[in-house]
């Protein structure tokens, strides 16, 4: 990759077009902004700084937002910007229905159209939550305006009795514990008071804390981002610094279409597999990737990810958690030893300025259980598997890293769930015909059938396999996992069922082969019979009778290429709107 070649500076910018003049209309803009004690000399051309930020008390995680804005306030002040601070959607994780996922798009269109339409030459985009992240970036890159994101960090390490209590990857465990008899209803409340012991997001590699690795390692965010506690002092400093950044970025005219290039989106995948990443990362990157135009797929998934090796040990694939992480080194690290291997494009373009090998050349690991080296990897192939065949025509996701070796090639009898509802009556049941060599089937939860990809694809298992000591069965859905959870799990079966996939014509008594080395998801029926079935099939889930959720139904693509809004790929671009007056 080139070098990048900075703009003249100084030169009228964006926001010239409403502050920078003596008409009615400037006189306007500027005295009303004029009420919340801004002096008119910061009205005198210099970088105007949006502070985009996901704030709410309704996101636990971003919570703390309001005071991290304030310490990116101190950073543009300093360097000589005017900030100015708004709110966008915020897609809380922890209770939003029926999925945060449902609102990713709503938010990202939030934030293009506050970018486009206000008069800013610069953002700072605060996230955190799951969907806030790829929300803000996919919105940021659809204006292609100078940005650069600060994560919320995550929590700090949870403790009960002695253990590590990872955020998610707790909750899965100790549910199917209180299911197999294991753990007391008491002894689960006692934990409960153990998850989340301060403000930030999950504290294990789940998807909060993979996407704010994977605005890193796309090098949309300073290095060190994403592992920073959130309570940590240096969390602010990251902030502070990233105020700073944006104001020179803003001089330079370094845009999002600069740094989101295919080499990035290559990085980005093989730091994914490198971490142990959430499956939800393929999803957002193939959405960002539209946003930019740069013709990312599944299978550049399972090609750049298939031979890195899972050297971060964390849950839920691992023993560790972020605190740890961020202890060893962090993010450089992983981004160092991949390029030591040959596995980086080191030249990639960061919102630094610089490539992304300078920024990372120099860490060092300070606990190789943490990260680990290649030779003592958790798992010699991580990434993403992605699996085809006539069950999964435009693919489905597995993690290997996160799954069950016995169970990575597995030929089962279907048990069928037509819908989450008929899931929750029928599971535990104990007269469902079910044993552990089974294979649990889940319709119906795509980003249609839902509504929105809700994170219920990792299936609890029946009880009475749990009570003899299993802890895995093969489920397959076309639904999502949260990135705290684990197994070997079959996620974002595309066609969804929704709109007539494969998968909804699925019965009860057929046989499955999952073959997760050589990327087959096979339904063992004819194909005569397939296409009977597929003929015979009628649509289960009707069209909403209006607002944002039948927008969402008529627009909203498949898992396989991102789950975007048709209408929203693309960059749109900044144009200055015509005046409001």
């Amino acid at each position: 990759m080139s070098a990048f070649t900075p703009k003249p500076w100084p030169r009228k910018l964006r926001s010239h077009e409403w502050f920078g003049g003596t008409s009615r209309d400037h006189i306007y803009h500027r005295s009303w902004m004029k009420n919340q004690g801004l002096p008119a000399d910061l009205f005198d051309g210099r970088p105007v700084i949006g502070i985009c930020n996901t704030w709410s008390q309704l996101t636990p995680c971003n919570a703390h937002l309001r005071d991290l804005a304030e310490r990116v306030k101190h950073g543009i002040y300093e360097a000589g910007g005017l900030p100015l601070e708004f709110p966008v959607f915020s897609t809380g994780e922890s209770a939003l229905r029926p999925s945060a996922m449902m609102f990713r798009n709503l938010a990202a269109m939030d934030v293009e159209e506050a970018l486009r339409g206000n008069p800013l030459d610069g953002v700072v985009l605060l996230g955190g939550c799951d969907k806030t992240t790829p929300a803000l970036l996919m919105g940021a890159a659809s204006t292609d305006l100078p940005a650069i994101l600060v994560s919320g960090g995550p929590m700090l390490n949870g403790w009960f009795r002695g253990e590590r209590v990872g955020s998610g990857t707790a909750l899965w465990q100790m549910s199917e514990a209180i299911k197999a008899g294991t753990m007391s209803r008491e002894d689960f409340l006692d934990a409960e008071q153990a998850m989340s012991r301060s403000p930030g997001s999950c504290n294990t590699m789940g998807t909060a804390s993979t996407m704010a690795s994977m605005a890193e390692a796309l090098g949309m965010a300073l290095s060190g981002n994403a592992a920073i506690p959130a309570v940590d002092s240096r969390r602010r400093v990251m902030a502070h610094l990233s105020g700073r950044r944006i104001v020179q970025m803003v001089k330079d005219d370094l845009k999002p279409s600069d740094v989101l290039t295919r080499q990035a989106f290559e990085n980005a995948i093989r730091v994914n597999g490198a971490i142990g990443g959430s499956t939800n990362a393929v999803i957002h990157l193939l959405a960002l990737a539209g946003r930019v135009g740069v013709d990312l797929t599944l299978d550049d998934w399972d090609r750049l990810g298939r031979e890195i090796p899972t050297i971060v040990n964390l849950m839920p694939s691992g023993k560790y958690l972020m605190e740890e992480f961020f202890y060893a080194g962090g993010l450089p690290v992983v981004i160092r030893m991949l390029g030591e291997s040959g596995r980086l494009h080191r030249q990639a373009l960061t919102v630094s300025g610089g490539p992304i090998w300078e920024e990372v050349k120099d860490v060092k690991n300070w606990n190789d259980d943490v990260i680990r080296p290649v030779e003592r990897a958790l798992t010699p192939h991580g990434g993403i598997a992605v699996l085809r065949g006539n069950l999964a025509p435009r693919g489905a996701v597995l993690k290997p890293s996160a799954a069950s070796p016995h169970l990575m090639h597995h030929r089962g009898r279907a048990v069928v769930f037509e819908d989450i509802d008929d899931y929750k009556a029928k599971i535990n049941d104990e007269t469902l015909d079910v044993d552990e060599s089974c294979v649990l089937v889940l319709k119906n939860c795509g980003p249609r059938g839902y509504p929105g990809m809700a994170e219920v694809g990792n299936m609890g298992l029946p009880p009475k396999v749990l009570r003899k000591g299993i802890t895995d069965m093969v489920r397959i859905s076309d639904a999502r996992m949260s990135g705290t959870a684990y197994g070997t799990v079959v996620l974002h079966t595309s066609p969804e069922a929704a709109v007539g996939g494969p998968l909804a014509i699925v019965r009860n008594g057929d046989m499955i082969e999952l073959d997760v080395p050589n990327r087959r998801l096979h339904l063992d029926i004819s194909e005569a019979e397939l296409e009977r079935r597929l003929a015979e099939w009628r649509p289960v889930v009707t069209r909403p009778e209006g607002g944002y959720a039948q927008l969402f139904h008529d627009h909203v693509q498949g898992a396989d290429t991102g789950a975007d809004f048709d209408f929203l790929k693309g960059c749109r671009g900044s144009p200055v709107g015509r005046d409001s007056h």
